[in-house]
Formats: C-alpha cells, structure tokens, sequence
C-alpha cells in the first residue's frame, strides 16, 4: 500500500491514467497535471495545475516516459496548454522527492544532479524493458503485416540486435514461421541466437546477409542500415526501426531506392497503452514501496 505517499503526475499520455489508477487503488494522495482533457477522471484523483506550490508538497515526482525534452517541454497529450519543467519546479520538490519517468535526457538529468535529487529511469529495469518487448514486437508484426503484400509464414526476416526487444521480436517471428536471421555483436548472443534455431551472424558481415531478406527488425540505434546496406536490398524489403530516435537506418537513402523504411519507437504507448501503463505502474509501486521500507529500516 502507498498510503500517506503524495505523488503528482506532470503530464503524459494513456498510459499514464493507467499508472495513476493503479496508485490511486493502492492509497496514494494522487494529485496530476495537465489532464484536463481527461474526459472521466477516476475518482480520488485531483486535478490542478501545474505549480510550484503543487510540487512543494511532494513525495514522489513522476514525469511520461520520456521526462522532457531538452529544454524541459513535457508530453502532454490530455492537456490543453502546455506543460514545461523549469529549475524552479525542481526546486521547489523537498529534499526526500524522488522523480520518477521511463527516460530521461540529459535536462533533466542535470536539474535532479543539481538539486541532489534521486532520479529513477523506469525503462532501465530489466523486468520493465523485457515486459516492454512483448507489446513493441506486436505493434512492429503490425506493421510489417500492415506494409508487405506477402506473409509472414514462409518470409526471409531479419533482427538487428539481440537485447531484450530483439530476442522477443525474433522468436515472435519464428513462431509465426520465418526463417529467422539475427545480426548480433556478441559471441555469447550468437550462442543463444544458434541454440534458438535461428540464423546468428556478427553485425559486421550484414552486408553479407541483406539480399535475400524480405523484413528487417532493427533494435540498434546506430547507424547500422547504411546506404551501403540498402544498396543491395531489395526493393521490396521493409525495414521497422525500433530504435530509439534517429534510429539506425538511412530514411534518407531509403527513400531514394524506394526502399519503405519506417521509424517505429514506443511502439507500447501506441498500439497497447493500457498494459504499457500496467507495467510502468507495477514498476512504479514497487519501487516506491521497496525505498518507504527501506526507509523504514533505517
């Protein structure tokens, strides 16, 4: 239970009322931020804007998955105005506050190092990212369905990268019965991606392994699909980049050989917000649970 935890809400998207739902369920005092156009607010939620006094009172801070951006603009997407994190909001929160958010770039970073508040990244949990993957490798089969004129079954598909995402996107595509081939970087990967079934070659030979291939998966964000590799694509491959923007693909070079080339990050937010939010508030409260006891022992 978080009762007598205040937390306020800055922002987000559908995902979020999922998080503060949850919060609220588990006794939470649940003040948010740039929700009113939230059409049916789930009772026990107080809904204000976004003010110094507001964060003053705080115990927990928690921003969308991606805090902000650079010069602290926050996705709001159920607000009518827009919301952004100065250095007086910041400092503003008292001393015990952790913020919260998925991700954070380096604005936001530094505000928190400068006020010596603790800054916790939700995405960077392993159990959040793996969790993750499951909706990310049903958005990007989506997609892929939704751009070839061919299926799935009996295609040629590739994956860059075999972390968390990568793994689950390509066993998702041998289960839909693909010839699987995963570019990876490490030996112990190739290892895995072998005993798998799947076809495992290092990044470095992709060149070698492109021109038979009818999708590609990337998970790499580099510049790994260079216009040398799109030089011997077919023209009828589709490439999904799930990599975390600019991705790691040249859209322009792809563009250029008519080559579809779709950027596809946060694919969970957009194709299964409600079990998106789900995760990020059973991370959330834990994590807010495991810091009171830890709290509590001290």
């Amino acid at each position: 239970m978080l009762t007598g935890i205040r937390i306020v809400f800055l922002g987000g998207d559908a995902r979020q009322i999922e998080v503060i739902r949850k919060c609220v369920e588990m006794d939470a005092t649940v003040s948010a931020a740039g929700f009113d156009k939230w059409e049916a607010p789930s009772p026990g939620v107080s809904l204000e804007q976004m003010s110094v006094e507001l964060l003053s009172n705080a115990d927990v801070l928690v921003l969308p998955t991606v805090g902000c951006d650079d010069v602290g603009n926050i996705n709001a997407l159920l607000s009518s105005h827009p919301l952004q994190l100065l250095e007086a909001h910041i400092a503003a929160l008292p001393s015990h506050c952790k913020v919260y958010t998925g991700m954070a770039k380096s604005y936001l970073r530094n505000l928190c190092a400068r006020h010596s508040l603790k800054l916790v990244e939700l995405l960077n949990r392993d159990d959040v990212a793996i969790y993750n993957s499951i909706p990310t490798a049903e958005g990007a089969l989506v997609m892929a369905i939704q751009n070839t004129d061919f299926t799935i079954h009996g295609s040629t598909s590739m994956v860059l990268g075999m972390g968390r995402t990568g793994f689950t996107m390509a066993r998702s595509l041998q289960g839909l019965g693909s010839s699987v081939k995963v570019g990876v970087r490490r030996q112990e990967h190739y290892a895995r991606a072998e005993e798998m079934g799947w076809k495992p070659f290092m990044t470095e030979e992709l060149l070698l392994h492109v021109p038979d291939v009818d999708l590609i998966f990337n998970t790499i964000p580099s510049m790994i699909i260079n216009a040398q590799i799109l030089s011997r694509l077919s023209r009828q491959c589709v490439i999904i980049d799930l990599a975390s923007a600019p991705g790691g693909c040249d859209f322009r070079y792809a563009e250029k050989r008519g080559i579809k080339a779709i950027l596809a990050p946060g694919l969970p937010g957009i194709v299964a917000p409600k079990s998106a939010g789900i995760i990020m508030a059973n991370a959330l409260i834990q994590s807010i649970s495991d810091d009171t006891l830890n709290r509590g022992d001290e």
